[in-house]
């Protein structure tokens, strides 16, 4: 049996104690041609990206593996059933797999005993933006969202005013400030406010920021990440990096802001994986939440972003 642990390049400390830890398994005969002692092989082999965010998707892993281009698969077949040089594959996140050894140990009780009913568990929370205290904590599901804010992260830095939450990474819908206040970090609760967990990516915005400038990096990002597979996703980021820019610059109509929107929808789940849906949700919630924003950029207005004049 063979396990793949699939690294970002770019982790370099991280790898050499990965490869330290699986020598030390490998010596304590954890790992090799007898696990334990049983009449089990299994071999351990650490794979580094070149650090394409498109390799997160399962399939565009496998690829990478393999030695080709990281570009997800058309599915069906799905990697269960053909995957790693095509043999059975199980993919799982290196979360869940840690969530194993507590579980394992302790039981499935014992772990349910932290988190909701549907939530279960506790869940690794990476705190950034603009916060007192940014870091990564390991937290019960199901904490007032808020709460994790001002208790563990400090609150909103240098005493300003919370402008809006991305709930669990980039590809995540925005929460307003309003809309923080009755959320939790849970599944259940996030979907009934029309965002997602994600990879629980908290990044906490303040009244400063420019939402326009975001959103532009945004789909810069995603544009620069695309594997250029498929068109809605390689050809429709471009136009909306391009209108954005447009807007930035004072120079887009009140259509242009129209366009963005029709380019979300034409874009989304029309592509193999889901790359261009994770830029277009998040884009559509900021079109539609702070929509004042992009108009004041139209109409040539100036003064604090995200402040109607």
């Amino acid at each position: 049996h063979a396990a793949y642990i699939y690294i970002r390049g770019e982790y370099t400390t991280q790898v050499k104690v990965l490869q330290q830890a699986i020598d030390e398994a490998y010596a304590a005969g954890y790992l090799g041609k007898s696990v334990s002692g049983y009449d089990f092989a299994l071999d351990v082999t650490v794979h580094r990206g070149a650090g394409a965010y498109v390799c997160g998707e399962e399939t565009a892993l496998l690829e990478s593996i393999e030695g080709r281009k990281g570009q997800p698969r058309s599915k069906p077949p799905f990697p269960a059933v053909v995957g790693l040089y095509g043999c059975p594959t199980i993919i799982n996140n290196v979360q869940s797999i840690a969530s194993l050894p507590y579980i394992l140990a302790n039981g499935a009780e014992a772990y349910r005993a932290h988190g909701t009913e549907k939530s279960a568990g506790t869940h690794l929370f990476g705190i950034s933006g603009h916060v007192e205290k940014p870091g990564l904590y390991e937290l019960p599901l199901g904490l007032p969202l808020l709460e994790v804010v001002e208790k563990v992260a400090g609150g909103v830095w240098k005493n300003r005013a919370l402008k809006g939450i991305i709930p669990g990474g980039s590809s995540t819908p925005v929460l307003t400030a309003a809309e923080a206040k009755t959320v939790r970090l849970d599944y259940e609760s996030m979907a009934e406010h029309g965002t997602m967990f994600g990879s629980g990516g908290l990044v906490v915005l303040d009244e400063t920021v420019d939402i326009v400038a975001l959103v532009k990096n945004l789909i810069d990002f995603y544009h620069h990440e695309s594997c250029g597979q498929c068109t809605p996703c390689r050809e429709g980021l471009g136009w909306m990096l391009k209108i954005t820019e447009s807007i930035l610059a004072g120079q887009a109509k009140s259509e242009d802001v129209d366009l963005l929107l029709e380019l979300c929808d034409n874009i989304e789940m029309k592509t193999v994986c889901v790359l261009s849906a994770a830029c277009t949700m998040p884009v559509r919630s900021y079109l539609t939440k702070f929509r004042h924003e992009f108009d004041a950029y139209v109409e040539g207005s100036t003064g604090t972003p995200g402040t109607p004049n």
